[in-house]
């Protein structure tokens, strides 16, 4: 049932559109199966909103080198 509930509130979500950074990095990491509350998700989410942020900022990412 709880998954059957998830499905339904993902899919409401998706069609709905993403309003905010937030709830897209939210469903970003909600969608690979992470659960809200745990560390992985935190840091997933943290890494989107900042990945969008720069996106949407036309600023590039720092590199990695």
């Amino acid at each position: 049932m709880k998954q059957k509930l998830f499905t339904v509130f993902v899919m409401t979500f998706i069609l709905s559109g993403c309003g905010t950074i937030q709830s897209a990095a939210q469903a970003d990491c909600t969608a690979v199966g992470l659960r809200i509350g745990t560390p992985e998700y935190e840091s997933c989410f943290k890494a989107r909103v900042r990945e969008r942020e720069m996106d949407y900022s036309n600023t590039f990412l720092p590199s990695s080198k």
